[in-house]
């Protein structure tokens, strides 16, 4: 199917094995790529040995931490990256972070600060990443990142990441233009609500999921190994006339114009 042997893939935002980066790195691997994946550091080194064991079977050449809050710390990620593999050629940018209280109840409650967090982890770390990743993309590259409905819809209880998510989607199409005279492409895949260590922190996630398994065309929603074969689609020569644009991923639940389920 596709080939991707001698590509070099930097994945961030794996947490556990339901993570859709996890989908990701899978069907990366899968597919012939170069593995190498960042993880969140933190005091006792939880998050290290938690995704250090997950993805052991990718046999990662790379593994390093990575906090997008702080700058040394990107760019020591990319200096590795060079000094170990000497190009880039794709980067996976799963990541988002909203305060949990700012995951309920109403949007017009949002503080300034869970306001500034959201947009800094989930949308403004896409920018910084691809600023990173630009001089080590040298034969061109791929650069996809995740986001959802409710950056363009009002979905309930999702709130600041929302506003996060239609950050991030605008950032895909300036990025995308920035990007192309290097032949670096920059595409989201908005993926349908699975439940995730992340989605778990928005209020009726689970009501979520159900209504799009009664509304969504396909009467489903849709699995991490899903989003990871349109990802390794859009980081395959295949999508090569491609950027800028959001793919859904949601079993055709985007299109639909009315809420009520059907029969």
């Amino acid at each position: 199917m596709l080939d991707l042997t001698g590509k070099n893939a930097l994945v961030t935002g794996i947490a556990n094995n339901r993570s859709i980066a996890w989908g990701i790195a899978q069907q990366l691997h899968k597919a012939g790529a170069n593995i190498g994946i960042t993880y969140l550091p933190d005091d006792k080194g939880r998050f290290e040995k938690k995704v250090a064991e997950l993805v052991e079977p990718l046999q990662p050449s790379l593994f390093v931490p990575c906090n997008v809050q702080n700058d040394a710390q990107v760019e020591e990620t990319f200096a590795t990256v060079k000094e170990q593999w000497g190009k880039l050629d794709i980067l996976i940018h799963c990541l988002a972070f909203a305060n949990k209280e700012d995951l309920t109840g109403h949007f017009v409650d949002t503080s300034r600060d869970g306001f500034a967090t959201a947009l800094d982890i989930s949308a403004y770390s896409l920018v910084k990443l691809c600023a990173a990743a630009k001089p080590l993309m040298t034969e061109g590259g791929s650069i996809v990142t995740l986001t959802y409905l409710g950056g363009v819809r009002v979905i309930p209880n999702y709130n600041v990441m929302g506003i996060a998510k239609a950050a991030l989607e605008m950032n895909v199409r300036y990025l995308a233009a920035d990007l192309g005279v290097h032949n670096i492409r920059v595409n989201a895949i908005s993926a349908g609500p699975i439940r995730t260590l992340a989605s778990s922190a928005v209020g009726g996630i689970l009501d979520m999921i159900h209504h799009v398994e009664q509304v969504a065309p396909l009467r489903r929603t849709v699995t991490q190994i899903e989003v990871g074969n349109a990802a390794t689609f859009l980081c395959s020569d295949l999508s090569s006339g491609i950027t800028g644009q959001i793919l859904y991923v949601d079993a055709g639940y985007e299109v639909m114009g009315m809420s009520e389920a059907k029969g």
